[in-house]
């Protein structure tokens, strides 16, 4: 189980290193789902876990390829996306 910062320091690193960030779904009191990428980086999901009310842990798995449900996920949101701007916002 990993912390916020912990998580906030592997996002800095993955920048640093010229990788990209999207995300999937939004986190409520932590980043919620995240895919963490780049050239010459592993695969990086990150998930929110609920502990209690109050709390959130995350969990972090490493992929040297990208899981078929997180590619499908991605391509998804990017395909709505692109139908919210080729409509501009309206369907």
């Amino acid at each position: 189980m990993y912390t916020t910062s912990q998580v906030s320091e592997l996002i800095d690193h993955y920048l640093a290193k010229g990788g990209d960030i999207t995300e999937i779904e939004s986190g409520v009191l932590g980043y919620g789902t995240l895919i963490l990428s780049g050239k010459g980086l592993k695969y990086a999901i990150v998930t929110e876990v609920y502990l209690n009310e109050w709390s959130s842990g995350h969990k972090i798995r490493l992929w040297n390829k990208l899981p078929k449900k997180y590619k499908y996920l991605t391509e998804k949101q990017s395909n709505s996306l692109t139908i919210k701007i080729n409509n501009n916002g309206t369907d």
